[in-house]
């Protein structure tokens, strides 16, 4: 009866054969070679003592290799320091590049323990002014509104995930709304944001069309199918809502917002972290920014691989619409630029001129005092 030996059994198994007066033939399980061979019971037990004292031995090396690999595991995982991020919003494909970077281990090898969280008890960048969270997710519009409130929040836009503003205006095909000079005595349902009113005027006095005749709600959420019910227009992100709306048959009319005015082709979503973050620990934001691009630049060779590393994380989407809005973005994230996450004075001076001129801030700050390109890659 040929035998290889079960560490935690091998004491019932072998008085069993004993006492069956068995022919006892032990191998060794790493090489096959044979331990003892006996069918005298004084043999088979004096060689039986050998192996427990052998397989002890072999035993105790390996638990204590396991514990100092546990050991060092947990020194590894002490030695990493924690990040927080905070969304702008749910999870989503703008946000993929960072789920990959956190799939694929990159923040680890920077040696950060990142954890990504959607707000939950205010406005992202002030919880980042607060020290709430050492990132997040925000837009040049709050950046530069934060920045010129009478009472200014400390935060920086330290990258951009897209280089262009891809939204717009949208009304549903067969509406008859095609441009902002068809908008008069029509309703807009909106989120309310302060620069959200002065963009609908500009483009409605630019298309020669009377703001004071635009009513404006607040939308109630169902998104695309709020249009032609409750509201004839709303504004549309074009890798999401767009999509979104296209993949339940319902046709739209597009606006893109940088098309109707240029000063609005800014950026959002932006990186966002505090000043005593960048005064602190620069190298900190030097590390989750180089860890942050890896896992764009995978979005971008492979998006519906990202797709279904930010499908893992919010299996509630629709896998395929994912997908499409992943295609979609990943012409995006570094549209005319060879350095992700740049961003340059002129965009930012544009839109501040625009915030002002339509009285949402009071005074233009310097593109330098908002944002910085010094902890990316190439800078």
């Amino acid at each position: 009866m040929k035998f290889q030996m079960d560490f935690h059994r091998e004491r019932q198994w072998y008085r069993y054969l004993l006492a069956a007066k068995k022919r006892v033939v032990l191998k060794n399980a790493d090489d096959g070679k044979i331990v003892c061979i006996s069918g005298n019971p004084g043999e088979k037990e004096e060689n039986m003592k050998k192996v427990w004292k052998t397989t002890a031995v072999l035993t105790a090396a390996v638990l204590a290799m396991g514990m100092t690999t546990a050991a060092f595991a947990q020194e590894d995982a002490a030695e990493l320091k924690k990040v927080t991020v905070i969304l702008d919003y749910v999870p989503n494909t703008n946000h993929t590049g960072m789920y990959v970077a956190l799939d694929k281990g990159y923040y680890e090898e920077e040696g950060l323990d990142v954890e990504i969280i959607e707000p939950t008890d205010g406005a992202t960048a002030t919880l980042i002014a607060q020290q709430k969270g050492t990132f997040g997710i925000s837009y040049q519009e709050d950046v530069t509104i934060a920045l010129t409130a009478e009472d200014p929040l400390p935060i920086r836009a330290v990258a951009t995930l897209i280089q262009h503003n891809t939204s717009g205006f949208v009304s549903l095909a067969d509406s008859g709304i095609e441009s902002p000079a068809d908008f008069e005595g029509k309703t807009y349902a909106g989120w309310g944001g302060p620069g959200e009113s002065a963009v609908l005027e500009a483009c409605m006095t630019q298309a020669g069309a009377d703001f004071s005749k635009l009513n404006i709600v607040v939308s109630d959420g169902s998104g695309f199918e709020a249009l032609g019910k409750s509201c004839d227009l709303m504004w549309f992100f074009e890798g999401w809502d767009c999509i979104m709306a296209s993949m339940n048959d319902c046709a739209l009319n597009y606006m893109e917002l940088r098309q109707l005015d240029e000063r609005l082709d800014y950026y959002t979503p932006v990186i966002i972290t505090s000043d005593a973050v960048i005064d602190e620990d620069p190298e900190m934001v030097s590390a989750f920014l180089r860890a942050t691009e890896k896992g764009y630049k995978d979005a971008i060779a492979d998006p519906d691989a990202a797709a279904e590393v930010l499908s893992s994380h919010v299996p509630d989407y629709d896998p395929e619409m994912l997908k499409l809005s992943q295609e979609y973005l990943a012409d995006k994230y570094m549209e005319d630029t060879e350095v992700w996450g740049e961003m340059k004075d002129e965009v930012w001076d544009n839109y501040t001129a625009f915030l002002q001129e339509y009285g949402v801030i009071d005074k233009a700050l310097p593109a330098s005092d908002c944002y910085t390109n010094e902890f990316l890659a190439q800078n």
